[in-house]
């Protein structure tokens, strides 16, 4: 490493292109070999391996004034570690050490942990954890907390970080610790630079890096860590943020839209048509996605609403702005189902709704919408491509069979695509690029029902705009949602769902899976109808819905519980999205805390559709544990219980599970937050966001800011690089 003042302050570039091996804590022997199993092979990679946690050892007691009963921190010296003979074992395998301070002794003992024999060195300096208990008149701490510090020689520190540790690769705390302080040191007299200017620094309250990255490794205080900690999280953010605000603004540079007329006849005609007044939130989201039709740049915009929000008024209003401009609208969802189920409502909204047409005697048609999907026959399906290639289809909804090589659009204008999550970018360029006319890219929408946090949809679908539906339309009843806990209370279920039928209404049975699984043990929708049909719900009409039944055979399911032949559905999953049966008023989903919120949440959506007071029954076993039977607290089922708010549920779900659940792995950046968290940091998301728009507007491929490009091409993907940089 070269310490020069003269040649100023050291990048991440220039530190990613130093191996470990030019440490002296290090060298070319195992250590660096340990160091690359845990993916460190340069000194940008040591520097940005953060710790897992700091210990306060102003909070540490010593041996001696530590109290039984209580947890304590410990910090000693090993002084002895011993397990008994392989031989000699009766029971679980058992490893004891002793650890000593200036003020006595204490004993730990580990159970089933064999490895700690080799991570116990006698003479290392450890940190102890655990409830301080006795044995034989001697303190002991059994299957204590431990962190290997290093040395007792080396000079105490008020804060200790501790770095992430595996039981199959000896590379100790310390050990990282004293790279760390080494890299550190050596950096010193050249400085490390700072891509930010001063002002944004100022602007957003953000300390130096070079501090930053002292202040996380060797912090004084907690408060200066917790500095270092927002400065390395906002850069993490911040570079997420550049590539997406990059990329949607050399797609708006590089692509031609197409200047739809969105103040026409036919999209006025199908508002009057309308038998209820669209919500003020439906009125904002259209006069949103209106002025995006407008413009000469394409569409690319994320429309979220809840469950019963109104989104295909709004999808049908895009379309048929498409439509009454001469193009053609596209809707692709991920499911028959779902497909099937869109077209018939589609087709119920644009009934009678005519556009002008100069090839017939009336001067005017009605709009033509053709499903395609897999299913249609050949015959159909060769009608319908002949249709969309000559323009005589005006919308066309489908599958992935939209996206295929031989379907092509004589003017494909606005393309929607239903429930994003269930599409790769891929998918949704493709059908993009089936519009490409003269040059003229159609306009996308994307629609989701799964509600999505404002800081995720930011980060996860930060290359769209965004439009929230956050209203329900009139006529909407609300869901009561229950909860059911044991065979008892699953009693008053059945009961429940033989009232709503005998009054006239229909009932969904959700179940987790076709067939049992032993492994699982959850209800399989197969057992669950047959039992239903014996017992508890006999006499009923029920029929069974799955994922394996061909396309003829659900869609002949579901006509049969539309028209109201069928009492009962019991389903899987396939239910999930986009069926709508408004007489069907109660939902039972059984081994409920098998699924997620956000998937509760949709399933619960499918009632509720109508006039009729409507209710959800989320179904769970009480526990056997040790012979007894033990209630469980479920945060998942409660907050269902409490709350019909997506978005409300969508923060809560984030809380819960984190935000790994959310992240595209394959977009690398957002699957690399190591410090950032979705859920902790949502004002540095927007901050960052901020910030790129920034950065980007008056340099949108940062041509002058080449520390910053540099650095960012080393947090991104090859393809994600070709597109920024060399677009």
């Amino acid at each position: 490493m070269t310490e020069s003042a003269l040649a100023g302050p050291i990048s991440f570039s220039e530190l990613s292109r130093m191996p470990m091996t030019r440490l002296k804590s290090v060298g070319a022997g195992k250590r660096s070999e340990s160091f690359a199993k845990f993916g460190v092979e340069n000194l940008l990679e040591l520097l940005t391996h953060y710790p897992r946690r700091w210990i306060d050892r102003t909070k540490e007691a010593t041996i001696a004034s530590a109290i039984e009963g209580t947890d304590s921190l410990v910090i000693g010296e090993v002084r002895s570690v011993t397990s008994p003979p392989k031989g000699a074992r009766r029971g679980p395998s058992r490893v004891t050490a002793t650890i000593a301070d200036e003020s006595g002794r204490l004993s730990i003992v580990f159970f089933n942990q064999p490895w700690r024999e080799r991570q116990l060195k006698v003479g290392s300096y450890v940190a102890v954890f655990g409830r301080l208990g006795s044995f034989n008149g001697t303190k002991q701490m059994a299957n204590p907390t431990v962190d290997v510090l290093g040395d007792p020689d080396e000079r105490p520190r008020p804060i200790v970080a501790v770095y992430p540790q595996s039981e199959k690769i000896d590379l100790p705390s310390w050990v990282v610790l004293k790279s760390i302080d080494e890299t550190l040191n050596r950096c010193r007299a050249r400085g490390i630079s700072d891509p930010l200017p001063k002002a944004m620094r100022k602007k957003y309250k953000l300390m130096d890096r070079q501090d930053a990255l002292f202040g996380i490794h060797i912090p004084e205080t907690f408060a200066e860590k917790e500095m270092a900690r927002r400065r390395l999280a906002f850069d993490e953010l911040l570079r997420v943020q550049l590539v997406l605000v990059m990329r949607k603004r050399l797609i708006e540079r590089d692509s031609i839209g197409i200047q739809h007329k969105v103040n026409g006849q036919l999209v006025a005609r199908f508002y009057q048509h309308l038998p209820y007044e669209l919500t003020q939130a439906q009125h904002r989201v259209i006069a949103e996605i209106e002025a995006d039709l407008a413009s000469p740049h394409p569409m690319h915009r994320l429309l979220q609403g809840d469950v019963g929000a109104g989104k295909t008024i709004v999808a049908v209003s895009a379309m048929l702005a498409a439509v009454q401009g001469g193009h053609q609208g596209a809707l692709m969802a991920p499911t028959e189902v779902l497909a099937e189920q869109h077209a018939v409502g589609i087709r119920k909204l644009l009934a009678g709704l005519h556009i002008p047409a100069t090839d017939n005697l009336f001067g005017e048609r009605e709009v033509r919408v053709e499903l395609l999907t897999s299913s249609v026959t050949a015959e159909r399906r060769r009608d319908v491509i002949a249709g969309l290639a000559d323009g005589s289809i005006d919308i066309a909804i489908g599958t992935h069979a939209l996206i295929q090589d031989s379907v092509q659009f004589h003017s494909l204008g606005v393309v929607v695509v239903d429930e994003q999550h269930r599409f790769g970018v891929e998918q949704r360029a493709a059908l993009r690029d089936k519009g490409e006319n003269g040059g003229a890219v159609p306009d996308v929408l994307v629609m989701t029902a799964t509600p999505i946090p404002r800081t995720a949809a930011m980060t996860v679908y930060g290359d769209l705009d965004v439009s929230v539906l956050d209203q329900k339309p009139p006529g909407r009843t609300p869901i009561v949602t229950k909860h059911a806990l044991g065979d008892d209370e699953e009693a008053e279920v059945w009961a429940d769902v033989r009232a709503e039928v005998a009054a006239g209404r229909q009932a969904y049975i959700v179940c987790p899976l076709i067939e049992e699984s032993e492994k699982l043990e959850v209800a399989s929708a197969e057992e669950t109808i047959a039992r239903l049909a014996f017992d508890e719900l006999k006499g009923l009409r029920l029929a069974l819905l799955h994922g394996r039944m061909s396309s003829a055979e659900k869609e002949s399911v579901m006509d049969a519980f539309r028209t109201g032949e069928t009492d009962v559905l019991v389903a899987t999953t396939v239910i999930e999205v986009g069926v709508d049966v408004t007489n069907a008023t109660i939902m039972v989903i059984l081994d409920a805390d098998r699924f997620g919120i956000a998937q509760l949440h949709q399933l619960r959506g499918r009632v509720g559709r109508g006039v009729h007071a409507s209710r959800c029954w989320l179904v769970t076993s009480i526990k056997e544990t040790d012979d007894i039977l033990v209630p469980e607290a479920n945060p998942r089922i409660e907050a269902l219980v409490e709350s019909d708010d997506g978005f409300y549920l969508a923060e809560a779900d984030l809380e819960l599970r984190g935000e790994g659940t959310l992240m595209n792995k394959e977009q690398k950046g957002r699957s690399d937050l190591k410090l950032a968290s979705l859920r902790r940091d949502r004002e540095l998301v927007e901050l960052a966001r901020e910030a790129a728009y920034e950065i980007v507007d008056p340099d949108i491929t940062l041509s002058k800011q080449p520390e910053l490009r540099a650095e960012l091409s080393m947090f991104l993907r090859p393809e994600d690089e070709e597109f920024l940089f060399k677009s």
